[in-house]
């Protein structure tokens, strides 16, 4: 994908462009920009004007409703990941099964190869981390496309399509309620990204340039643990079983528009097969995952609320990551949406700054391989 040496935030469409947002702009944020050649001087960010967001449930359902070939980069990279663990300083495993922190490559230097190593190590560590990374908005949005379709999100405040911000003072100015009190909103849940997409989201890129000097971390949980946490007779009962995910966003029934709202809702398998690893992960959050099918509703509630704990009360299953950067420049963590759950943690406040820029990319249509094995199964390690 060839980027011109000048960035600017000018989309296809018509837009809204915020220019009041420009004067309170962290001065992190400010400088990449300025770094690499980002020029705000339209507005930032830029938000979707009202003719072009969806409001009826039909034109949502229409967003991205097409059939795409997806190229999984981790299915044919080295076991060994010679190219990119190679060339590292350090490789740091945060916890025993999650979580892994590179030190000393910058991500916008990658080759081909050591992007697909980075595409298969995110899919058995399930989240990546580099820290002190120079990274331009456009390098971002690079590596998203190499890795899948970018998603470009209808409601969200973005710089270009394709790269959405991150930015929760920006959120709280704007309706969201975030507070101490009630901190549990937003991004500040446990959720998987995009699920009710036909194609749902694989591999996310958050570059936060802008980082509280104490709190602003993200917890992530691994769906892979999560399945083996289950017991063999529960893992044989959701084995093959599909759920209802719904959208963050809700619309109008264009055919009735005093019903109540209506969401974008699809049906996946419960339990999924990563295709690099072909491991089997459980594939429910608490934001969006709406009911299992073929069960009563009361049945329904009872074993989701069961398989949310999973994820929710196992620390053993979790990573919690500080974004600190030592030498000022941004963090990134690269995440596995197939494989895992993250909550922001909502813990400094506002009182600091926190801004970032995100790429997401969209996978397969989400499959279970009846002869997929667990991660621990696979690995050869007791349950014990």
């Amino acid at each position: 994908m060839r980027m011109s040496r000048s960035f600017r935030p000018v989309l296809k469409t018509t837009t809204e462009k915020d220019t009041s947002a420009l004067e309170s702009l962290p001065e992190a944020a400010r400088n990449r920009f300025e770094r690499h050649n980002v020029d705000l001087s339209n507005g930032y960010p830029v938000k979707p004007p009202l003719d072009k967001i969806p409001k009826f449930v039909d034109e949502a359902y229409a967003i991205r409703d097409d059939i795409y070939p997806y190229i999984e980069r981790g299915k044919n990279a080295d076991p060994e990941k010679k190219a990119l663990l190679g060339a590292a300083k350090e490789v740091i495993h945060l916890t025993k099964h999650i979580g892994t922190e590179i030190v000393g490559l910058q991500l916008s230097e990658l080759t081909d190869k050591q992007k697909d190593e980075l595409a298969l190590l995110i899919a058995e560590r399930v989240v990546v981390f580099f820290r002190d990374q120079d990274l331009s908005p456009q390098k971002q949005l690079e590596l998203g496309h190499y890795w899948g379709r970018v998603e470009v999100h209808a409601q969200a405040p973005r710089l270009v399509d394709g790269i959405s911000v991150i930015w929760g003072d920006y959120n709280r100015k704007n309706g969201l309620p975030l507070t101490f009190k009630n901190s549990r909103i937003g991004n500040s849940q446990w959720h998987t990204d995009l699920v009710h997409e036909r194609q749902p989201a694989g591999i996310t890129h958050l570059h936060n340039d802008s980082i509280p000097s104490v709190g602003g971390d993200t917890v992530w949980a691994s769906g892979y643990a999560a399945y083996d946490k289950l017991s063999p007779a529960f893992q044989k009962f959701l084995d093959g079983k599909k759920a209802v995910y719904r959208s963050a966003h809700f619309y109008v029934d264009r055919e009735n528009p005093l019903k109540g709202p209506k969401y974008i809702e699809r049906e996946h398998p419960i339990i999924r097969t990563h295709p690099a690893t072909g491991w089997k992960s459980l594939f429910v959050n608490r934001s969006m995952t709406v009911r299992i099918v073929g069960l009563e509703p009361e049945e329904s509630k009872t074993v989701l609320e069961y398989l949310f704990g999973i994820f929710e009360k196992n620390l053993d299953i979790q990573v919690r990551f500080n974004w600190s950067s030592k030498k000022g420049l941004g963090t990134s963590a690269i995440w596995d949406n197939r494989i895992s759950q993250h909550n922001a943690v909502w813990d400094h406040e506002g009182q600091e700054d926190r801004h970032g820029t995100r790429v997401t990319s969209l996978a397969e249509v989400p499959f279970f391989d009846e002869n997929s094995k667990s991660q621990r199964e696979a690995l050869g390690l007791s349950l014990d």
